[in-house]
């Protein structure tokens, strides 16, 4: 539904509640559309998405007193502030206040911390809400508290021992956590402190949250190794540390959690070999990217982790070949072996991965928690885990040293959406049948050794718009239809000497002659090199005059070096006494 709410709305006298949340109303919401609703006891208006426009308006006087008293209110991506709403001031039945994304700015009043609530929901994200940290109202036993996006700071606050899911992300929070928050507040189930700057190690005391079901803690400024209190935490589903300054091994006493299905270290300083979790079946998405893993990748991984959908291992140190037991993960759609050391040949079985061949379009259940880097096209996205997440899939083997041919077998994937393996030592043609990638969006294959023609069958991808075959031997003509005719950028095909340089029919006549492409083999004529070889030369001895000639003299004469620095210092109590006296003058005449 859309268009303005009519003022009439506040004659229906008998109307306990109005839930009209998620539609597309505009215009004003004020006094009027509440004028007889004595008996309302629950109010929700807005929508979910957080990134549409204020459409919705409350215009409410500062002293206006509701005819009603609230149990819940929800009021979500609506124009309420900028200052907390006054007309909450006589509310003191409430149990449920959600105000997200509403444009409040500045800090929670006395008044409202001062009612007397005993809440089951307190909702304030995605405002601009500072000072003092609501931790003194009361809640009910299993509520919920979240403040995520704001502008609070300082440490950490605790709050009562009856909130089992607190969401901070994403504020100004430092200080280390405090080492009591596992004896104050026993019944946490998720924490979400995530994206602040935070400070110090894990408290040990986290381990007495037997009941945390998921931990955030990503994105803050922690040090020192993982503790050893995994054991305490059995019912854990989702762990999200990265984007710190951890080090150390994993603990073996991570992989004792069976219902674990989300494990994010990136961007840490953890070092080792692939840690074994191999109690951990219900892995879903297991990150370790930007770290200094080394040693060979776990060869049972299709055993210890057979739900796995997500592996990424991006810049590492990891060796050996990868194991053949990945072709077996059925739900596989996300790999990044990208910036390791890993060799040997491409396995032939990786075009068995089911989900990628299949026309499934759907895995499993996604828990909301955590999020995941992808890496693509020179780019970063970062996905939230969720159901968006599931329809990302990409084979990322770049910048190893794999050899071989590029595996039949891969052709068959035909939902996979990004392929890379550029920066390898792959050998033979890039296969005719590649054009069966029906969905593919991004295909690199430089820096290899490939050789042949490019496959006529590559026109018939059509959903691809990213393409680098530069640095190969390939040879031949460059297609000319459907998707080709946008690839007319020459550092696409460079490195090439045998492509005859015509991407666009339009532009290219049968005797018309290549434009030389760099061939990349390090073959220069003579006149090329006695021109570098001047232009090095020059460079050294103007380096040599430029440079030498003033500060080796500074560095060598004590008396030219006194005179230099003084004349410095002169000049910065100049202009240090310039600045003061233009602004009291300044001042007189104003």
């Amino acid at each position: 539904m859309s268009g303005i709410i009519p003022e009439s709305l506040g004659e229906l006298s008998s109307l306990v509640s109005l839930d009209i949340f998620g539609n597309k109303w505009g215009g004003a919401i004020t006094e009027a559309h509440f004028a007889k609703l004595g008996g309302l006891r629950k109010v929700l208006i807005g929508n979910y998405p957080r990134n549409i426009s204020f459409s919705l308006v409350f215009n409410i006087s500062s002293d206006w007193v509701p005819p009603f008293k609230l149990r819940y209110l929800e009021i979500r991506s609506c124009q309420l502030g900028p200052k907390f709403p006054t007309w909450l001031r006589n509310q003191t039945e409430l149990t449920t206040v959600v105000l997200l994304n509403a444009r409040i700015s500045g800090t929670i009043p006395d008044w409202f911390l001062q009612l007397d609530l005993q809440l089951d929901e307190l909702s304030l994200a995605d405002n601009q809400l500072s000072g003092r940290v609501p931790n003194s109202l009361r809640f009910s036993y299993d509520s919920l508290v979240d403040l995520s996006s704001n502008c609070y700071e300082g440490p950490l606050p605790l709050w009562s021992s009856n909130i089992s899911r607190l969401y901070l992300r994403d504020n100004r929070f430092s200080w280390p956590i405090l080492h009591n928050i596992g004896q104050v507040m026993p019944n946490l189930t998720q924490l979400d402190i995530s994206t602040n700057s935070l400070s110090g190690s894990i408290p040990l005391f986290l381990g007495n949250l037997s009941q945390l079901q998921v931990i955030l803690i990503s994105n803050n400024l922690l040090s020192g190794e993982i503790p050893h209190f995994w054991n305490n935490i059995p019912s854990l589903v989702s762990i999200d540390l990265s984007n710190n300054s951890l080090s150390g091994t994993i603990p073996r006493s991570l992989g004792s959690l069976t219902s674990l299905q989300f494990l994010s270290l990136s961007s840490n300083n953890f070092s080792g070999e692939f840690p074994s979790l191999k109690n951990c079946t219900y892995l879903n998405i297991l990150d370790l990217a930007d770290n200094k893993f080394s040693g060979p990748i776990l060869a049972s991984i299709e055993e210890s982790m057979p739900n796995l959908q997500i592996l990424s291992l991006r810049s590492n140190s990891f060796t050996g070949s990868i194991p053949l037991n990945l072709c077996g993960l059925s739900a596989f759609h996300i790999l990044d072996f990208s910036h390791n050391n890993l060799s040997g040949n491409i396995p032939h079985c990786i075009g068995n991965l089911s989900y990628l061949k299949s026309e499934a379009t759907f895995i499993g259940n996604y828990a909301n928690f955590g999020r995941f880097e992808l890496v693509s096209k020179g780019r970063v996205y970062v996905y939230d885990y969720g159901a968006i997440l599931s329809l990302v899939t990409s084979i990322d083997l770049s910048d190893n040293k794999l050899s071989g041919e590029i595996p039949m077998g891969l052709t068959s994937l035909i939902k996979l959406g990004t392929l890379n393996l550029s920066m390898n030592h792959l050998t033979g043609n890039i296969p005719a049948n590649i054009g069966n990638l029906e969905s593919i969006e991004t295909l690199d294959l430089s820096l290899n050794k490939l050789s042949g023609s490019i496959p006529q069958s590559m026109v018939n991808l059509t959903f691809l718009n990213h393409l680098n075959l530069s640095y190969n031997n390939l040879s031949g003509t460059i297609p000319t239809s459907n998707q080709f005719q946008t690839f007319v950028d020459p550092s696409i095909y460079e490195g090439n000497p045998g492509l005859s340089w015509c991407p666009l029919p339009t532009g290219c006549q049968d005797n018309e002659e290549a434009p030389q492409v760099p061939s990349g083999d390090g073959e220069e004529d003579d006149g090329s090199k006695l021109e570098k070889l001047q232009f090095i030369i020059s460079m050294v001895i103007g380096f040599c005059a430029g440079f030498w000639g003033v500060f080796g003299t500074l560095a060598m004469k004590g008396s030219w070096r006194h005179s230099y620095f003084h004349f410095i210092d002169k000049v910065k109590d100049a202009v240090l006494d310039f600045f003061p006296a233009i602004g009291t003058y300044l001042q007189k005449r104003l």
